[in-house]
């Protein structure tokens, strides 16, 4: 078996979406400075890098992250590799090749190699779902969407995708990393960060596979 670390690691040189606050992450106590231990502090918005939505990060009356059910972070995933699309939509995934009864989908498109171009900051260009793309994974039964860039649905087109989705119970994993990782079968495992009363929280994602 093989572990795949499909997480972003959390610095102040990973982009963050437009309008929010940068990522500050600083050591406030240096053994060198005569301090008893090592000790940093984070400031960075819940959305930030490798994440879960909660319902509630769009829907007034939404579960909050630490509500939702670990079972559907945890589980049999599929990695769908999306090479030549610019949207995901209900189209591609009537062409895409999915397996039968998926209830968690990861899709692998161009935009995980921009997490080694870290120097170009946020990118608008990101391939995102679309509102029927969306309709079309509720309709199949999916439970579960991991997406390779900050936001599920494409740039300036947020809030239809998130509703469709977090409206039918649908988990939204955001930021994952799916570089190194080719299509196909997966044990994935997802634990946010139990925030209380939060719109989302930041996680640790990994992929086992043979």
């Amino acid at each position: 078996m093989r572990t795949y670390d499909v997480t972003l690691t959390i610095s102040p040189d990973l982009p963050t979406w437009p309008g929010d606050p940068c990522i500050v992450l600083e050591r406030v106590g240096k053994i060198e400075n005569g301090d008893n231990a090592n000790v940093s502090r984070i400031d960075m918005v819940v959305h930030s890098g490798t994440h879960v939505d909660a319902p509630y990060h769009f829907l007034p009356d939404g579960k909050t992250v630490d509500q939702l059910s670990l079972s559907l972070l945890t589980g049999r995933a599929y990695v769908l590799h999306l090479p030549e699309v610019d949207r995901i939509t209900a189209a591609v995934l009537e062409e895409a090749q999915i397996p039968p009864r998926t209830r968690r989908l990861l899709f692998k498109t161009r935009n995980s190699q921009y997490w080694s171009e870290l120097s170009n900051g946020f990118r608008t260009d990101f391939v995102g779902i679309t509102a029927d793309g969306a309709e079309a994974l509720v309709k199949r039964g999916v439970k579960l969407v991991g997406v390779d860039y900050l936001s599920v649905a494409p740039f300036k087109e947020s809030r239809p995708t998130h509703e469709i989705l977090l409206s039918a119970g649908v988990v939204v994993i955001e930021g994952l990393d799916l570089s190194k990782v080719s299509q196909g079968r997966y044990t994935l495992f997802c634990l946010p960060i139990k925030l209380g009363g939060s719109d989302g929280a930041p996680a640790r994602a990994i992929l086992v596979g043979v």
